[in-house]
């Protein structure tokens, strides 16, 4: 990506080097945790590690110049998705109130509560933040044997376009519904949602070319390649060598692929209803 020049998100708490510590789970964040696994699409049990009761401790931490420049990069596509869906609401005759980006190293305390660098990035509703640390895209190129500032991105802007559905009230709506169905409807709820935000991610990178002319040769596969190794069916057949589609929460690496494709190719936010179609027409 062609980032030269852009300015950095201010809109920003950086913890890296604070650690967490003394935190307990009580039954009132028992039930967070699991709203916030469904809506990430993840086991709550593996995505909330801790909640209750927390301190937080300053480390002896400097950051390496790797890591700087990845801050510098996550704070330019923050401000990249601020400038497109600041526009895009003001078509829709809304206020784009931007989400806050946290960085933070191995362990930290959300609104919805304690995660670790284990449960990669997410998106907090409760306090309308998107959660990073920054080494989860070193890691994405050795799990997943592909990387890059489109991919790196890619990741950024999904996280965005869940912080959208909050803001256009499509987060709290499928929450509503998830809570009252089975476990494998559920899953295809969230399966929605989460197409979804690989679209809004899509139309983030469309407008952001259009505004800063961004985009290089090789980004918009780049970004295809990492949605295709991130699909439900492609993770539960490398983990255990085949999958359940029952269980699938994010979709499959098809799904993802053509949505995030598709955003990328219409731009248009009115072509990302991921609710109406059958759910295997997706």
């Amino acid at each position: 990506m062609n980032l030269t020049g852009r300015r950095e998100s201010s809109n920003v708490d950086d913890r890296r080097g604070k650690k967490v510590v003394g935190t307990s789970l009580g039954i009132g964040g028992i039930i967070i945790a699991v709203v916030v696994a469904l809506l990430m699409g993840k086991d709550p049990s593996t995505v909330i590690q801790n909640l209750g009761n927390s301190t937080t401790t300053e480390t002896n931490y400097t950051p390496t110049a790797e890591e700087e420049e990845l801050a510098s990069f996550s704070k330019k596509i923050l401000a990249g998705t601020e400038d497109v869906w600041t526009k895009e609401f003001k078509k829709m005759g809304k206020e784009y109130v931007p989400p806050k980006l946290v960085l933070f190293t191995n362990s930290v305390q959300s609104g919805c509560g304690g995660a670790t660098s284990s449960t990669g990035p997410f998106y907090c509703s409760a306090d309308q933040c998107v959660y990073i640390d920054l080494s989860f895209f070193s890691s994405m190129k050795k799990q997943f044997g592909t990387a890059g500032d489109f991919a790196y991105a890619y990741v950024i802007a999904h996280e965005v376009g869940h912080h959208v559905q909050y803001l256009l009230g499509t987060l709290s709506e499928a929450h509503n519904k998830m809570s009252r169905l089975s476990k494998t409807e559920s899953n295809q709820i969230s399966v929605r949602l989460e197409l979804q935000a690989d679209f809004y991610a899509g139309v983030w990178a469309h407008q952001d070319n259009a505004m800063f002319n961004s985009l290089e040769d090789g980004d918009i596969e780049e970004g295809l390649a990492i949605a295709a190794r991130i699909g439900d069916d492609y993770l539960q057949k490398q983990a255990q060598g085949y999958s359940v589609p029952e269980t699938f929460n994010h979709g499959t690496s098809a799904q993802r692929s053509r949505w995030l494709k598709k955003g990328i190719s219409t731009g248009n936010i009115k072509d990302g209803d991921t609710f109406s179609p059958a759910y295997n027409q997706l």
